[in-house]
């Protein structure tokens, strides 16, 4: 079993323990769930701390939204959005913050304001190139092994299928020898699926939580924290059961 605990600041991850549950914070006006809700460092608060009372680990806060046909954000356009809240949430809440960003800048400006994880979508690159090799390129760049996680993005233009394939063999990621984390919650393939909106959305995402968990997944980013740390919990209770 390799030895997954990482430290992010004053926080260590030991993701070796239970899987781990990552909270989302939309500070978007256009995301596709929850967009408009948390704009202002209030709401954003409040709803990042009921996250972390429900049992998230992380808090990940994003400015620029990855839904299909959004707009890209400008960078200063962005870090108005997220680095006075982040700044904020770093003195209310004893909980990691992730900054989810692709862009150096608002990273690096996140880093100093008291994010401690960066969740980049490109792979550091927006050319999409294998995980494997993307591993290798941050390494070489100075990022130390023991401080990537690898997210094998569900949704990003995939359809149904690769998405469903991606969850039903997530386990082969392991042999990449880094934690993974997944994010499945109220994507459009449950939708498709199920047939149903954004916000009826929940079983589906349980569902797609239990099994990449038992697949391998060692963190599973989610808005309806509350619901999937109880799937979270039960799903390793079964599978850790001697």
């Amino acid at each position: 079993m390799n030895a997954f605990k990482i430290r992010c600041g004053r926080h260590l991850l030991n993701l070796n323990k239970r899987p781990y549950i990552m909270g989302i914070l939309n500070v978007t006006p256009d995301s596709f769930s929850n967009g408009g809700h948390y704009l202002n460092i209030n709401s954003a608060i409040e709803h990042a701390r009921r996250m972390a009372a429900e049992g998230a680990d992380i808090i990940d806060i994003g400015g620029e939204s990855s839904r299909p046909g959004s707009e890209p954000v400008p960078l200063e356009v962005e870090a108005e959005r997220v680095l006075p809240i982040i700044k904020a949430l770093s003195k209310k809440i004893n909980l990691p913050i992730s900054i989810d960003t692709y862009k150096a800048k608002v990273a690096r400006e996140a880093l100093k304001t008291g994010a401690s994880i960066i969740n980049d979508i490109s792979g550091l690159r927006f050319d999409p190139l294998m995980a494997k090799e993307r591993i290798a390129f941050a390494v070489k760049n100075g990022i130390k092994r023991n401080k990537i996680i690898i997210d094998p993005g569900i949704g990003f233009g995939k359809t149904v299928r690769h998405n469903l394939e991606i969850i039903k063999r997530l386990s082969e990621f392991k042999k990449l020898g880094v934690p993974i984390l997944i994010g499945t919650s109220r994507k459009s393939f449950i939708g498709k699926i199920l047939n149903a909106t954004v916000d009826k959305r929940l079983e589906g995402t349980a569902a797609a939580v239990a099994i990449s968990i038992a697949n391998g997944a060692n963190i599973v980013r989610v808005h309806d924290v509350k619901t999937m740390a109880d799937v979270a919990r039960i799903t390793d209770a079964i599978i850790t059961a001697s």
